[in-house]
């Protein structure tokens, strides 16, 4: 269906074709035909399937036709501050030919740039809900003027910690029969069922690929790994396929800022994101990577939603990440909009109880491939770049003299003091905005996890064994941990029978320390059991 065939107005059709949009999406097929006619919405659609033009596009027809909606000012809900500077970038394309004014307010960053937006006058509020309570505490904010609200990410919302802020926001609003409300998220969870029920108006429920959870142009690879070669795999990668963009997930700020170093060391253009970037920076290094400035970019799950790079080529799971969800949200980064992606995924031993609840929760086996001798690369980078490149990096040098240990007198060193300062102000800094949580840093999140993965276990087969209990237990042996994953995952965990097994020998040294075989002369099933005998 094309965006001619609705009946909208001649300066919006001007503002969708400057985008570059013909077709509508399936998302945007579906939705339009309800919220032109001010309908409530509840949307539950994949990432990277043209939700925010779903969005921005009804709501400039009601804002300039609908008579109910005259005087009236918008909110857009948005989880993360890159969200929803995306979201703002976006609607001001599509607004290019009307005369609507679009702000963004978000934690952060400082009051001024953002208090004088207020006193100029704007039509539509995108927002993070902490920044957005804070000007309506100072009375800079009314929220019975608006009187259509967009809630974008509903799931990522609530899994950050928003859901009671969202209750409070929409309950200081004019009423749902005199508002236009739409709700969109990757999942409908239960929260999510529970604020449209208690807030909506009758919202008419838009299901989009309901039974699939993950694009379908996106390929997806699973390369099983230990973890001290996955930095030779992704060298490897790199190097073998070199892609114009790619984005690498990591679990921990540590890691990120430690992969990033390695990427640089070895001549790749690489940049790191982490929650504790300050805002201009993480600015810069987004518009870099969108600009092509920057090939490579490592980040956590801080950028796993909002972050739109056109024709991303590649995403890297270097860690599988420990909420089976955010794999959704992390390979959504590519294949957005109709185009073709790639998802590798390294499964290591640290991290591969995670892949089963993945996927259980994305309906299908991620396609296993073994990587070959020629598919891992020296790691070209020495100890004293990587110091300097941590020395150089403010925010590294923060991150790790954080984590230094106590001296002799049970004290934390002067610089390990001053670090975790500087981390605490940064602290105060971002009042109200929460999307500096990174994944496996904070408490509550960690609880979230364990409890999300609880709840999903209704999807796993129950003759299969929960891989989270083998983990905890010290009797598990070798031969029990394989015989699981060939049972798990069949065919795709067998190696071609030409390759024989061969017995790893320890020779002791003179100094009575054990040599390990090196890795190219063991077979696959060798390489497998060397990285899991450590548990």
């Amino acid at each position: 269906m094309r965006f001619e065939d609705f009946n909208l107005d001649e300066n919006i059709l001007k503002g969708i074709k400057k985008a570059g949009f013909v077709q509508c999406t399936d998302v945007q097929a579906e939705t339009l035909k309800y919220t032109l006619e001010g309908k409530d919405i509840l949307v539950q659609s994949q990432t990277g399937t043209g939700k925010t033009a779903a969005f921005m596009i009804p709501l400039y027809h009601l804002l300039i036709n609908n008579e109910k909606m005259k005087n009236k000012k918008a909110l857009i809900l948005a989880p993360t501050r890159e969200l929803a500077l995306q979201i703002e970038k976006e609607g001001k394309l599509l607004a290019s030919f009307i005369n609507i004014k679009i702000g963004c307010f978000y934690g952060g960053v400082g009051y001024n740039q953002q208090e004088k937006l207020l006193k100029d006058g704007v039509d539509i509020y995108v927002a993070t809900p902490g920044r957005l309570m804070d000007f309506a505490s100072n009375g800079k904010i009314k929220y019975s003027e608006f009187g259509i609200i967009i809630i974008d990410e509903a799931d990522r919302m609530f899994d950050m910690g928003f859901f009671p802020d969202v209750k409070k926001i929409m309950k200081k609003m004019v009423s749902s029969s005199e508002r236009i409300s739409m709700l969109f998220s990757a999942t409908l969870s239960t929260k999510v069922k529970n604020l449209a029920w208690e807030f909506m108006n009758d919202p008419v429920e838009v299901n989009i690929s309901e039974d699939q959870v993950t694009v379908d142009k996106i390929k997806q690879l699973l390369y099983h790994v230990g973890t001290k070669d996955k930095i030779n795999l992704l060298l490897g990668i790199l190097k073998n396929e070199n892609p114009q963009s790619t984005l690498i997930f990591t679990n921990t700020k540590q890691e990120a800022v430690r992969v990033a170093a390695k990427l640089a060391g070895n001549n790749f253009e690489c940049n790191y994101i982490i929650g504790d970037l300050p805002q201009n920076k993480r600015t810069k290094v987004i518009e870099n990577i969108k600009s092509g400035k920057l090939k490579h970019l490592v980040a956590t799950d801080v950028a796993a939603r909002g972050l739109h790079i056109n024709d991303l080529d590649l995403v890297i799971n270097f860690d599988i990440p420990e909420d089976y969800e955010n794999y959704v949200h992390r390979i959504g980064r590519t294949a957005r909009a109709g185009k073709t992606g790639k998802a590798v995924t390294f499964a290591c031993e640290k991290f591969v109880y995670g892949l089963e609840a993945i996927e259980s929760f994305i309906k299908m086996k991620i396609p296993v491939e073994w990587p070959d001798d020629e598919m891992f690369a020296k790691d070209e980078s020495s100890d004293e770049f990587i110091r300097s490149y941590l020395k150089e990096s403010k925010q590294a040098r923060i991150l790790f003299e954080s984590d230094e240990p106590e001296n002799k007198k049970g004290e934390k060193s002067k610089s390990a003091k001053k670090a975790k300062n500087k981390q605490q102000t940064n602290k105060k800094k971002t009042t109200g905005d929460f999307t500096d949580i990174d994944n496996t840093t904070s408490g509550k999140n960690k609880n979230r996890v364990k409890q999300n993965n609880k709840d999903h276990e209704n999807y796993l087969n129950k003759e299969q064994t929960n891989p989270k209990k083998e983990k905890r237990s010290k009797n598990l042996s070798l031969d029990e941990r394989i015989d699981y994953y060939k049972k798990t995952y069949g065919e795709n965990f067998t190696v071609k029978n030409e390759i024989k097994a061969t017995k790893k020998k320890k020779t002791k040294s003179k100094n009575k320390s054990y040599q390990k075989t090196p890795v190219k002369k063991l077979s696959l099933i060798d390489r497998i059991k060397s990285f899991f005998k450590k548990k």
